[in-house]
Formats: C-alpha cells, sequence, structure tokens
C-alpha cells in the first residue's frame, strides 16, 4: 500500500532541492505557444523558398533585358542603398542611444535635452538634399523607362506580308484581359491574333495597348518591366524590346475572379524570319478554324 506521508513529501523535498515542480510544469506549457510560433515561421519560410517567382531578385525587381525594364531596376537599387544607408545610420544612432544612456539603478537623472537649433537645421538640409537626389536621379531615368525604344536596324515591322522596315519602328499588339485568360491581337491586313502566348520578333520595340473586356486585370511580366491595369474602358501603354530569342513568364497581378490564379501569360520572341512563319501559319490557321466553323454551323442549320 503506498505511503501517502511519502507523496507530501516530495514536494517539499523538491522545493528544498531549489526548484518548484509545478513551476516547471507551468514553463512546459508556456513553451507550446512559442513552439507553434517557430513551427509557423518555419512554414512560411518554405513556402516563400519554394516559390522563387515570388522573391523576384530578393531585394530588387527582376533584372531585365529590355531597357525601361533595366532602367526601373537600376533606378530601385540607388533609391534602396541610399535609403539602406540613411535607415543604418538612424537604427545604430537609435541603438547606441538605448545602450549608451538607458536608465541605471542608482544613477543620475538623464539631462532633459529641449532643442538643438544648429542640428536641427542640419538633420532638416539632409533631408531635403537626399529628396533633391532622388528627385533629379528618378528624372533622369524616367524618360526611357516612359519613351519606347527604337528597334535595331533589322528590325521587322510585325505586318502580315510586309518587307524589312529600317530601324525605328516598331509592333504595336493589341492586349486585352477577359476572365481568365490574355488575348493578343496583332495588326496587318489578315486577321492575326492568340491567346496565353505572346509571339514577338527579338530587336523589335513592341508596345502594347492594354484593356480588358469585363473586369480590371493587370498585366505582368516581371522580366520586361512594371505592371500595367488592363481596365474595361481604358486603355494603358506600356512597352518593352528583347534583343535575343527568349522566353519570358508572367501573370495577371490584380485578383480578378476564382481562377485569377490561372490567369497566365509568356511573352516568346523570336529571330525575325521565324516571326514572320508563325504570323503566315497562324492566320491560315486562323482562316481554317473559321471555315470549319461556317461548315458546322450550316450542318446544324445556323448559318446560310
Amino acid at each position: 500500500m503506498p505511503d501517502r506521508g511519502a507523496a507530501w513529501v516530495r514536494p517539499r523535498a523538491a522545493q528544498a532541492r531549489g526548484y518548484n515542480p509545478a513551476a516547471l510544469r507551468a514553463a512546459r506549457s508556456s513553451r507550446l505557444p512559442r513552439a507553434v510560433a517557430l513551427a509557423a515561421l518555419g512554414a512560411t519560410v518554405v513556402a516563400l523558398v519554394s516559390a522563387p517567382s515570388a522573391w523576384a531578385d530578393a531585394l530588387t525587381p527582376e533584372y531585365s533585358p529590355s531597357r525601361n525594364a533595366t532602367d526601373i531596376h537600376t533606378l530601385y537599387v540607388i533609391a534602396l542603398a541610399i535609403g539602406g544607408v540613411i535607415f543604418i545610420l538612424v537604427e545604430g544612432v537609435l541603438v547606441t542611444s538605448l545602450i549608451r544612456f538607458r536608465r541605471r539603478r542608482g544613477g543620475p537623472d538623464p539631462a532633459q535635452i529641449r532643442g538643438n537649433t544648429p542640428l536641427e537645421i542640419g538633420w532638416t538640409l539632409g533631408a531635403v538634399a537626399i529628396l533633391v537626389v532622388l528627385a533629379g536621379v528618378t528624372f533622369a531615368y524616367l524618360s526611357d523607362v516612359t519613351t519606347p525604344q527604337a528597334s535595331q536596324a533589322n528590325a521587322q515591322v510585325a505586318e502580315l506580308h510586309q518587307p524589312a522596315v529600317p530601324g525605328g519602328h516598331a509592333l504595336r499588339i493589341g492586349v486585352n484581359g477577359q476572365q481568365y485568360i490574355w488575348r493578343f491581337d496583332y495588326p496587318g491586313a489578315e486577321q492575326v491574333f492568340s491567346y496565353h502566348d505572346m509571339y514577338v520578333p527579338t530587336g523589335t520595340t513592341v508596345t502594347l495597348k492594354i484593356t480588358s473586356s469585363d473586369v480590371d486585370h493587370s498585366w505582368w511580366i516581371p522580366k520586361l518591366g512594371g505592371k500595367a491595369d488592363a481596365i474595361p474602358g481604358h486603355t494603358n501603354d506600356t512597352w518593352f524590346r528583347i534583343d535575343k530569342p527568349a522566353i519570358y513568364s508572367g501573370q495577371c497581378a490584380e485578383l480578378c475572379g476564382n481562377n485569377h490564379a490561372d490567369m497566365r501569360a509568356r511573352v516568346i520572341a523570336l529571330p525575325p524570319d521565324q516571326f514572320r512563319a508563325w504570323m503566315v501559319h497562324q492566320a491560315a490557321a486562323i482562316k481554317q478554324a473559321q471555315r470549319l466553323l461556317t461548315v458546322s454551323r450550316r450542318l446544324r442549320g445556323q448559318g446560310p
């Protein structure tokens, strides 16, 4: 038969040895929320690492082969560097002050500083100087970001059956956002359009006329420049130029409905001869599809 007296002695003996069992149990239970928080933080880090496209270039916009996106990247890096230096200086002074001038037991009361005119004028002028520098750099790059770059000398104007044209010409593509797909309309005598994949010739400046047929969307190919909203009844403009064959992926960057995550797009840059061949093939495929649709409607008695 167990000795109840011994059970009552143990807690007292434990306290005599310098610890309290009840306090230990409370400490163990208090560790649980901390473990849950750490697990949630670890899961978030794993999710971010497993989705590299969400990082872009981690701290800056993605570096791009197109001049406008490259200038955006450069401007961002300059602003980030200036902001980083200011952050380090301010936080350094703050941390140093907190440690060096912290309250100490038995120490004297801290000095009460009511104002320092030279210091206040100095940091005001410093802030104005930083603002002027940032504004000057921004305006220096802004024209290159908003003004389309000229095409290369051997670039092609992207109209079907049109011969090669010297530099300075551009391909204008209409971008239409629809739930949940992108449509691209090409200029020319014959109807040419595509969905999801935008084909462009290398060395040619591509200007985009962006709109929407239903709700607000946002056109974004990260490596080809900033975002451009697709708004019903309104047209936004952007541009890019790709000098080497490549494929660039992007997605709608504005929540537009249940299947927003599936509204993706690719820009495929081809050499000019391959691009012309694609235009011819696409025009022929569209004509064939239209003929088959007409035959199908006649068979169902829905057309002439």
